[in-house]
């Protein structure tokens, strides 16, 4: 859905004309959003993924990791302007960087297939971007956010590895392995993805922060997979996702030494002085 938004003729340019497209009673927006929707057997799921999807989105683009069953045919039954990327290689890794280089709006939001993620909070992650953030991060663990999807084994090791990168990069994050994300564009230009599995979603994390990028979190709920079993295994994947934490390495020394030589900072010395 889209509208055209004119100014007044008096006192303004009559020819000026710019693109909004409402997305709440009280914001309209006039960049256009992406969802990416990696998926792999999930034709069973996407009547509940796409049924939450707001209209006023730009595109949706399915990665489709060389499923099996009727995956990209339900897809374009219920969005018939779909579109439609073969994955290259085989993690969610892989599937999302293809999916955000077939991406052509401005901004990027990540979605997963398997019904756990309400497409209705989009809106709030859209919110954050043109308010000012740089990344749109859900947390189910921020005031309004929850899950039905996690044992206690799990929530256990998701606050110890997101207390490591907190301390390790300076974060503030309150959940960490979490794949509901959105973000502008431009952020793919300063992150540079390289990670081909699961643990891609914590890598995004890592790097945004170090980046020096705005992060805002966005209370999100994520409910239960609807039909099939996940891929998710917590202490295999933990121990991946532990990997790539510490393979990053921390730029917090760096940061400060920017801030200590910081010209501004030098100016202000210099005046006190």
């Amino acid at each position: 859905m889209s509208s055209v938004l004119r100014p007044p003729s008096s006192g303004q340019d009559p020819l000026i004309a710019t693109h909004y497209r409402p997305i709440s009673s009280h914001l309209a927006i006039t960049p256009p959003v992406s969802v990416v929707i990696p998926a792999m057997n999930e034709a069973e799921n996407l009547p509940y993924v796409f049924k939450t999807l707001p209209d006023w989105i730009h595109e949706v683009v399915l990665v489709d990791g060389n499923s099996t069953d009727d995956t990209v045919e339900v897809a374009r039954s219920l969005w018939p302007g779909v579109k439609v990327v073969e994955q290259r290689g085989k993690g969610k890794g892989d599937a999302l960087i293809t999916g955000f280089e077939a991406c052509g709006g401005d901004i990027i939001v990540m979605v997963d297939a398997d019904g756990s993620a309400d497409g209705g909070e989009i809106v709030s992650y859209v919110s954050a971007l043109v308010s000012g953030a740089d990344f749109a991060k859900g947390s189910r663990f921020a005031n309004g956010g929850g899950t039905d999807d996690m044992t206690f084994i799990r929530k256990l090791g998701n606050w110890a590895l997101c207390t490591v990168v907190n301390r390790k990069f300076g974060a503030r994050y309150t959940d960490l392995c979490y794949g509901y994300n959105a973000f502008w564009r431009h952020c793919l230009d300063k992150i540079d993805l390289d990670c081909t599995g699961f643990e891609v979603e914590t890598l995004m994390n890592i790097r945004v922060v170090k980046a020096g990028l705005k992060v805002q979190e966005i209370p999100s709920h994520e409910y239960l997979r609807i039909h099939g079993t996940s891929n998710l295994r917590a202490v295999r994947d933990g121990i991946r996702v532990l990997k790539v934490i510490l393979g990053e390495r921390s730029n917090r020394r760096e940061l400060r030494r920017q801030e200590h030589h910081s010209p501004m900072l030098d100016a202000v010395r210099g005046e006190v002085s």
